[in-house]
Order: structure tokens, then sequence, then C-alpha cells
């Protein structure tokens, strides 16, 4: 009949019983065995050896593909290292304990407590994973970048390192904040610098009784002088500071690098001259320009001055214009001063006290 293989009906063989059967062996049979066993190592050795190389070849080939993946989307390289040592720590890892396993050595109780260890470690540094995550994520997704003015956590400063764990910022009375990346990745930011142009709004309230009409003729002129304020169209709106500086170096690059001829694997092998290339790169443009494309809405950038509403003592006005993102707070001060000190001149107006009236009634 058939033998039972379940472990459990196979019954255990104690150690004194595993030497009693060896002392019953022949010498002849003993070198049989010995040599069987020599030969299974042998084969499972170089089968391991095999594997082992083959395994460090596709490592090689696997990390420089990574690497040459994070260095074309310009991913920040304190995570670009990183993520390589990781890559190659966790696929060494894998090879070894496949390696081990072709041995015939036991890997379950190691991989086992591996697992365990790192639960535990999880479990204790929690906090300092999330800081670790958010940072990832902060790095691959670049919400704000080193030299932006972020306000974020309660602090507002410009960002200054970018780390792992942490990032610094420096705020305007120049302090160093470290700020935890967990909180960073999870929360609001409000980038100042991500956008290429900002709006710049004053308030400037007037007596009743001014004229409305040269105060504004007076606001605008005063704009018109600064080369800072921007007026027109703007057919690019909602640009960010990355498309800008990308395009202007694609702009460069191009007008510096001569005109190179893409010519295919197609190409080169019957052997096609450069006319034949053009003709068909002008018909792939050709086809590309009448594609439909989400073309913005231009937007009208020139400053404006609005009746902003009828206060209880004065009437107010808001001033709006538009400037580049570096110019924010230039403009902004500047004219906080010259608003003061030239426009009564200029426009004949006055700026009101705040009034209060005061009715006594005597008995």
């Amino acid at each position: 009949m058939f033998q039972s293989t379940d472990p459990a009906a196979v019954p255990a063989v104690t150690p004194d019983e595993g030497l009693k059967a060896l002392k019953s062996l022949s010498l002849d049979d003993l070198i049989d065995k010995v040599a069987h066993n020599m030969v299974q190592f042998a084969i499972s050795l170089a089968i391991a050896i095999f594997v082992f190389y083959i395994g460090k070849f596709i490592i090689k080939k696997l990390y420089n593909l990574v690497e040459t993946i994070m260095v074309r989307r310009n991913i920040d390289k304190s995570l670009t290292t990183f993520v390589l040592s990781l890559v190659r720590i966790v696929l060494y890892f894998i090879l070894i304990v496949t390696v081990i396993g072709i041995l015939g050595i036991e890997t379950s109780s190691f991989l086992a407590l591996f697992a365990s260890a790192g639960v535990a470690i999880g479990m204790a540094l929690s906090g300092t994973l999330q800081n670790f995550a958010g940072g990832v994520l902060i790095l691959l997704l670049k919400p704000y970048r080193i030299g932006d003015y972020i306000e974020a956590q309660g602090y507002a400063g410009t960002v200054t390192e970018i780390e792992i764990f942490n990032t610094i910022i420096c705020t305007a009375d120049n302090k160093s904040i470290i700020i935890p990346n967990g909180g960073l990745s999870t929360g609001s930011i409000n980038n100042y610098s991500r956008q290429a142009l900002r709006r710049v709004d004053w308030t400037i309230s007037i007596s009743y009784g001014d004229n409305v009409e040269a105060a504004r003729k007076a606001i605008l002129d005063m704009l018109a002088q600064d080369s800072r304020i921007l007026t027109g169209m703007d057919n690019n709106p909602g640009t960010t500071m990355e498309e800008k500086e990308a395009a202007e170096a694609a702009e460069n690059a191009a007008a510096a690098a001569p005109a190179e001829v893409k010519r295919t694997f197609w190409d080169k092998l019957f052997k096609r001259d450069a006319a034949h290339i053009a003709a068909r790169e002008a018909r792939k443009a050709a086809r590309r320009s009448h594609r439909p494309r989400l073309v913005p809405t231009p937007v009208d950038r020139t400053p404006v001055v609005k009746l902003a509403s009828l206060g209880a003592s004065s009437v107010d006005l808001t001033v709006r214009a538009w400037v580049a993102s570096a110019d924010y707070w230039g403009v902004f001060f500047d004219f906080n001063e010259r608003f003061y000190n030239e426009l009564p001149a200029a426009a004949g107006i006055s700026f009101p006290f705040p009034q209060m009236d005061v009715h006594v009634t005597r008995s």
C-alpha cells in the first residue's frame, strides 16, 4: 500500500538512532553516501554561484535604469542617492535569500525574524518614518524648492534647505526654522514664489468731497512711471517660475545648438538623405498644428483703480497692479511711501482722520 508522507506520521529519528544507523553502514555504503551528498552539494553550489552572478548582472541593469529615470526627471540628488542605495540593498537582500535557499538552508525563520524586527522598528520610529515619507513626497512632487518664499505650519520665510526629514526656512528677521516634513506634506502650503507674477493691492482712503477721477488719474500716472509695473495683455496666464525658466533654457539651447537631423534606425537602414527626413518632419509638424489645443484666455495686466467702498469717514479706493514675484515687496513698500508723500499734491486730495460724532444731551 501507499506510504504516508505526513510528517506527523513519520517517526522522529533521535541522534542515538542516527548514530547507530551510521555505524551499521559498511565503508562502501558510507563512501557512496558521502559522495552522493557531495555531488548534490556541488550541483547546488554551482547553481547558487550561477544565480548569484546572474542576479548581480540584473541588479546592475535595474540600478542603472532607476538612476537614468531619476536623472531624466531631475529628482533631487539627496533623494536620488537614498533611493538608489535602498534599491541596491533590497535587491541584494532578495538575491542573498534566494542563493541561501538554493543551497538548502532553511530561510523561513530568518525571514520571519527580519519581518518582526521591521515591524518593531516601524512602530518605534512611526513619527520619524512619517517625516521621511513626507520628505520623499516633497522631493518628488516639489511643492516648493530652495529659494521659494513659503508660508506653512504657522511660519513664513525663504526655503534654504530641503532634507529627507526636515525643511529649513529663514524668516524675514533672519531666524532659521526647522519644520518636520510630515506636517508639510499633509498640511497646506502657501508658496508666494511659485507663480511668475503677483498682484499688488493697496487701499487708499480719501475724504468725502475729493475728486475721485483726479485721484485715479494721479495714481495711474504714478504707476506708469515705474518700469516694474506690468501693463498690457498677458497671453500665458498662470505660468509658473519653473515653466518660465524651462522655456528660457529651451530657447537658449535651441539658439546656441545647431539644428540636428533626427535619424531613426530605419533612416540609417535605408540610407535616407536629409531632404527626405526634413520633409517627413515637416509633415509631422503640419499634422500637430491642426490638432485642437487648449489656449489660455489672455488676461489684462493693466493697473486699475476702483472705488471699493464708502466708509464712515472716507471714500476707499482699491489699487491693483501686477509685478514680477521678485519685485512684490519692493513695489509694495515703495508705493506706500509715494502715495502718502505725492498723492495729496498731485491730485489735490487729503487723507481723512478717523471721525466720530458725539452727541451731548444736557438736562
